[in-house]
C-alpha cells in the first residue's frame, strides 16, 4: 500500500511539473476602426493562457517588444498594448496638426507566430510593419525565445555552448553563401560589417528548417537588398548549441 502510494504520489507531482512548464495560447486582436484616410494599428498575437512564470514572462516580452515599436515619441510612457496603440494615434494627431500638408497616415501592423516548439525551447516570431511618413515604410521580423522549464527568455548568449566557436562557424557558413572569397574583408563583395569584420545578428531564432540568423535591413547592408537571412540546420547548429533540437 505504501509504495502504491509513493508512485500516485510521484505521478502526480510528474503531472504537476508538466502542468507548470506547458503553455497554450489564445489570440488577442488590437487594432484601429477602418476608415479611409486613416492611421491603422494592428496587432495579433498569440497570449499565452497560464499565469505560469513561463506564461507571464512571453506574454510580458511580447508586450514590451512591441510598445518599443510603436514608440515613436520617446517620452511616451505606455505600460500596455491598448496604451501603445493609442499613443502612436496621439503622435500621427499631433505632428499631422503641425505640418497638415504631410499628414499621409500612419500605418503600424504586427503579427505574432509561433515558428518552433519542443519540450525545451518555444520561438515566437513579430513579424511588423511601420510607416511614418517618408518615402517608405520599416518592415522586419522579430525572434523571441524562451526556455519553457525556466521560464525565462533566452538571449544571445544563453543559446551557445560557445558563442566565439559559433560566430567563426557561421561567418564560414555565410562566405559560401553569400560568396565572398573565404580570406580578406567580410565587406569585400559589398556588405557593410562595422569595423570590417564579421559578426552575428541581435536577432537569432529556432525555426523548424534550422536556427535563423536575421540581420535586419541597415544592418549589414542597404535598405534596397533586404533583410539577410542565414539558416543553419541543426545537423551543423546542436553542437554548438545549448538546446540543441532533432533535425
Amino acid at each position: 500500500m505504501k509504495l502504491k502510494l509513493t508512485y500516485i504520489l510521484s505521478c502526480f507531482l510528474f503531472l504537476a511539473c508538466n502542468d507548470k512548464n506547458s503553455v497554450s495560447f489564445e489570440p488577442l486582436l488590437i487594432t484601429t476602426d477602418s476608415c479611409e484616410n486613416c492611421t491603422l494599428v494592428r496587432i495579433e498575437i498569440p497570449q499565452a493562457v497560464q499565469k505560469t512564470k513561463l506564461g507571464k514572462t512571453i506574454n510580458a516580452a511580447l508586450e514590451g517588444e512591441i510598445i518599443a515599436l510603436l514608440n515613436f515619441d520617446e517620452e511616451s510612457n505606455a505600460e500596455n498594448l491598448a496604451e501603445a496603440k493609442e499613443a502612436f494615434l496621439f503622435d500621427y494627431e499631433e505632428l499631422a496638426g503641425k505640418f497638415p500638408e504631410e499628414s499621409t497616415p500612419w500605418e503600424a501592423t504586427v503579427e505574432g507566430t509561433i515558428t518552433f516548439e519542443n519540450n525545451r525551447i518555444i520561438t515566437i516570431k513579430l513579424e511588423s510593419y511601420i510607416y511614418t511618413g517618408g518615402a517608405h515604410g520599416y518592415g522586419t521580423n522579430r525572434f523571441l525565445n524562451f526556455d519553457k522549464l525556466s521560464g525565462k527568455e533566452l538571449y544571445q548568449e544563453d543559446l551557445f555552448n560557445n558563442l566565439i566557436e559559433f560566430k567563426g562557424y557561421a561567418e564560414t557558413v555565410f562566405r559560401k553563401q553569400e560568396n565572398i572569397p573565404i580570406t580578406g574583408s567580410i565587406n569585400k563583395t559589398g556588405f557593410m560589417f562595422e569595423t570590417e569584420r564579421f559578426y552575428l545578428p541581435d536577432n537569432i531564432g529556432y525555426t523548424e528548417n534550422g536556427l535563423l540568423l536575421f540581420y535586419e535591413p541597415y544592418e549589414i547592408a542597404s535598405f534596397a537588398d533586404g533583410p539577410i537571412i542565414l539558416t543553419i540546420p541543426y545537423t551543423k547548429a546542436n553542437s554548438f548549441l545549448k538546446y540543441p533540437s532533432k533535425p
